[in-house]
């Protein structure tokens, strides 16, 4: 029997079940509805809880479990970065810390659900993010017009949308990290992208951390003035707990404030603004968490942006080897440089807001030139250094133009009867070599018979010479024997 199945994770070709989690429908659906619900319940729980201990601690404050449930509401949207109205008063500065909790949450619970349900399809996903957006999206308006005669008020289109969003872009990612989401990405996104986008999520973590380093050594330096503004505007224990987890909550906005400091825009609170070049003073809000703010100028400012320039190129160091083509692995700093720069635009923009409608109002990043600094921050030092510092592969030789068909044809038989020539010209003649050999022997012979013949000639006529010296002369004709 055939088993619908679907590819594996890797890619490989290894096939799993297509949907190997609960096959009770009743199960199914408890799954669906805690992934849907647990998410809205347990961060509207931890908000009253939160609420009500603060409340409980402070000495000057009423305990009551009605009010901290209603405002357990709006503390609930603030989480969820939904501007709020105090008093006619707006804030929108809220605290980061809250947001990544409940992002945390919701990409959880998804993750869970989507391993429960046996969810490997990329399109079966989609209606448990749909439910997740919708049920956010419909949590969000009942808060907003649940209490319009209290003191905090919620504009109903961003209590409607802003949770959805946020909701959805957490469930999708929670998703996607137990499903094959990540992997259909990866089959249908080129491989320099890619690495790409992996380098600029590694980018924008060390540019965070430069704006952590940077805010945590001002708060050393300035931990008298912390000690001084517990002392006066959190007087015993329980508002001073209280002033510890307001500070808290704001500290990954003081990171991003640092981090637009180490790069060169800078921040602004009210009529205070700072940055590596530029200083104006003015009023800041007296909580610890804002103690190391400068008070004023000094010239070694530009110095700390030599700090986001090593992380640009430590991340070149660590991308010189990822292609052999130089100009490729510039491809790969520039799609790190491109997502360092729109995640700067989104922390810039979450990091600000309205602040009352005193004299801190209102605090902001100019996330334009955020962008564009941690942008050259990134590329032109990593480019730099995984161009010089990575391999350069020789340009291959253009291959010669095809010729001519019929002119190959003809210059295939010119080189045909050149072989053929030169085949013929180097090929020995047997015929003639004996020949050559019999003339040589004959040579070798004659000569000692021709040596002899001289010697014997030469003996010869010594002889005569001889003879004709020895022999007498003829008689003149008269003979001595008697007659």
């Amino acid at each position: 029997m055939q088993v619908l199945t679907s590819h594996g994770r890797s890619g490989t070709g290894v096939r799993v079940p297509a949907h190997r989690g609960e096959r009770s429908p009743v199960r199914r659906a408890r799954v669906f509805a805690a992934a849907v619900l647990g998410p809205l319940v347990t961060g509207y729980v931890a908000v009253a809880a939160l609420f009500g201990l603060i409340t409980a601690m402070a000495s000057v404050a009423d305990f009551s479990v009605t009010g901290v449930l209603r405002a357990a509401g709006p503390g609930w949207l603030a989480a969820y970065q939904v501007p709020v109205t105090i008093a006619g008063r707006p804030l929108g500065v809220l605290p980061l810390v809250a947001t990544v909790g409940v992002v945390a949450l919701v990409a959880r619970a998804a993750a869970t659900a989507t391993e429960r349900l046996g969810y490997r399809e990329p399109g079966a996903t989609v209606p448990l993010i749909g439910a997740v957006t919708a049920a956010h999206a419909v949590a969000g308006l009942v808060v907003a017009m649940f209490d319009t005669a209290g003191a905090v008020r919620v504009e109903p289109l961003s209590a409607f949308a802003v949770p959805a969003v946020i909701a959805g872009v957490a469930a999708a990612a929670g998703a996607a990290s137990r499903s094959d989401i990540t992997a259909a990405v990866r089959e249908h996104l080129d491989p320099l992208a890619l690495r790409g986008l992996r380098a600029g999520a590694l980018g924008l973590a060390g540019l965070l951390a430069v704006g952590a380093a940077v805010h945590t050594v001002g708060l050393v330096l300035a931990s008298g003035t912390i000690r001084d503004l517990f002392a006066a505007n959190a007087p015993g224990f329980g508002s001073g707990a209280g002033m510890l987890l307001l500070s808290l909550g704001y500290l990954p906005n003081a990171v991003v404030g640092g981090l637009a400091f180490a790069t060169g825009p800078g921040f602004s609170i009210g009529s205070y603004s700072i940055s590596a070049f530029t200083f104006d003073g003015g009023p800041v809000p007296g909580l610890p968490v804002l103690a190391g703010v400068p008070a004023q100028h000094a010239y070694w400012w530009p110095l700390l942006m030599l700090l986001p320039a090593a992380v640009g190129a430590l991340l070149g160091w660590t991308l010189r080897r990822s292609d052999e083509s130089p100009l490729a692995r510039l491809r790969i700093v520039g799609i790190a440089g491109a997502l360092v720069g729109f995640g700067c635009v989104l922390l810039g923009t979450v990091a600000g807001g309205r602040l009352g409608a005193g004299g801190f109002d209102p605090v902001g990043v100019p996330v334009g030139l955020l962008s564009i600094a941690a942008f050259g921050w990134v590329a032109v030092p990593g480019g730099l250094v995984a161009w010089f510092a990575g391999p350069h592969a020789r340009p291959k030789p253009e291959p010669a133009p095809e010729p001519d068909p019929e002119i190959a044809a003809e210059l295939a038989d010119l080189d045909a009867e050149l072989d053929e020539i030169t085949d013929d010209a180097e090929e020995p003649d047997d015929t003639e070599e004996p020949a050559a050999e019999d003339a040589a022997s004959c040579e070798d012979t004659e000569a000692p018979e021709d040596a002899g013949d001289a010697e014997d000639s030469a003996d010869t006529e010594a002889t005569d010479d001889t003879d004709d010296t020895d022999e007498p002369p003829p008689a003149s004709g008269k003979s001595d024997e008697p007659s």
